[in-house]
């Protein structure tokens, strides 16, 4: 990356983790503090830990779409101050009602899709998996570090100071926004960007795509279900305070992320990816049951929730690269929207649902719906063959040259290592999906018609 790059995509992995941070600090903690407030039943206390998923999957294709017609940037300083609102509205409530209300306005702010689009267009195409994979790593920390940071923050300033340090993150993150983050002259031009119907009837019928979608749901509703009850379990169990959680959250997670880093990188080399994917679905599942079968037990309910997040964290590195990766390259924009409103409506659902089954059956009636939900989760992962991973690029063609006649397509699919070629000629644009082990992207720019890389 260049210069203009590195902070373009620095500032922009900022401003999204520490939106992300915000949600996250109350994760742990959400689920007691309700629980002492007027009006809490366990459905409505569900709805505390999970409101911000339903309002983040209604408004994330919204977003993209006003960002296309009246600029990334102020649609991301307006969902900032929409969370910021949020923030302050959990902060004064002083029913369960009003936490709700200003959780569902933070969500509200959905602003991934537009902050994504942003970091497109303000960097190159051959660039741009890895600022993605940048930006993704900085939500993953923001979410190891919200969930350890959560329960101190609790014992210093409360919730309610949690909110208002929420609603200030915000209003910084916009200063970064304004100031830092600098203006595309031009959107990125990449047909991918934006959603289409064609696009998104192609997408959602391809099983493989379908299959991360159902996943990324799957474990984003077990995950918010799973802090619907476990909060009790610690005060329950283990006799800890809910400013003491920080001494389980902390070296669980620390222990997860060492555990399932040698996985991850099993996980890159090509022959192994889908094995470990499934495994670490498996080792979700293991968790699930040990939590299940033994959360009134002082060490299960440890175990259980380590094994978890090995499978969780192993998981939320892996699934939005398969994404990128088996996506076609033309629609890859209107993929992630969609994988992004699974995951968030997964959210909405396990907390809801978390909340429902705490107040029938107790906290095992949801450690229970949470394995049958991660058993069905890996079915759906082991039918059908592995697909082949391959990497997308991107070429923009010469505006002189004749598209109709189909000599760019075989030319591009003579290279070796090209799998298929999809051109649009409206947006004199190919799309190669290549074999990265031995293809030349110098032998693709020498293709008479295809313009050289900016």
């Amino acid at each position: 990356m260049n210069r203009s790059e590195r902070r373009s995509v620095g500032a922009l992995a900022g401003v999204f983790s520490l939106r992300m941070f915000g949600l996250f600090l109350v994760l742990p903690v959400m689920a007691l503090y309700a629980a002492q407030m007027d009006g809490a039943t366990p459905f409505m206390i569900g709805l505390a830990v999970g409101a911000y998923g339903l309002t983040q999957a209604l408004f994330q294709i919204a977003f993209g779409t006003l960002s296309d017609r009246f600029g990334r940037k102020p649609l991301i300083v307006f969902g900032l101050l929409v969370f910021a609102l949020g923030s302050v509205v959990a902060a004064m409530a002083d029913t369960l009602t009003g936490v709700i209300i200003g959780r569902a306005l933070q969500g509200s702010g959905a602003i991934a899709a537009v902050v994504l689009a942003l970091a497109a267009d303000l960097t190159r195409e051959q660039q741009r998996v890895k600022a993605m994979a940048l930006i993704g790593m900085s939500i993953g920390a923001s979410f190891l570090l919200a969930l350890m940071a959560g329960p101190a923050l609790d014992r210093w300033i409360g919730v309610s100071g949690i909110f208002w340090l929420t609603a200030v993150l915000a209003l910084g993150c916009i200063a970064v926004v304004v100031w830092w983050v600098p203006t595309p002259r031009h959107a990125a031009g990449d047909p991918g960007s934006s959603a289409s119907r064609d696009y998104f009837r192609e997408v959602m019928a391809n099983a493989q795509l379908l299959r991360l979608d159902i996943g990324i749901f799957t474990l984003h509703m077990v995950l918010t279900a799973v802090f619907v009850v476990v909060p009790f379990a610690l005060v329950e169990t283990l006799g800890l305070e809910r400013d003491s959680h920080w001494r389980v959250y902390v070296p669980v997670l620390v222990g997860s992320v060492l555990l399932m880093a040698p996985l991850l990188i099993l996980g890159m080399r090509r022959e192994w990816t889908f094995w470990v994917f499934r495994s670490a679905i498996f080792i979700v599942l293991i968790g699930q049951f040990v939590l299940f079968t033994g959360a009134d037990q002082a060490t299960l309910l440890i175990a259980g929730l380590m094994c978890f997040f090995i499978g969780f964290n192993l998981l939320e590195a892996m699934l939005p690269s398969l994404m990128t990766r088996l996506a076609p390259g033309y629609a890859k924009g209107t993929a992630i929207g969609i994988y992004n409103t699974f995951e968030f409506a997964g959210v909405f659902v396990g907390g809801a649902l978390g909340g429902i089954l705490l107040g029938l059956f107790g906290s095992s009636g949801v450690f229970a719906f949470c394995v049958l939900a991660t058993l069905a989760w890996l079915v759906v992962a082991l039918t059908g063959r592995a697909p082949q991973l391959r990497n997308s690029v991107t070429l923009r063609l010469d505006g002189e040259i004749d598209l109709a006649s189909g000599s760019i397509e075989h030319s591009l699919g003579a290279l070796n290592g090209v799998d298929e070629v999809t051109v649009l000629p409206k947006d004199r644009v190919a799309y190669l999906r290549v074999d990265e082990s031995c293809f030349d992207p110098e032998q693709a720019h020498a293709v008479p018609g295809v313009l050289a890389p900016d």
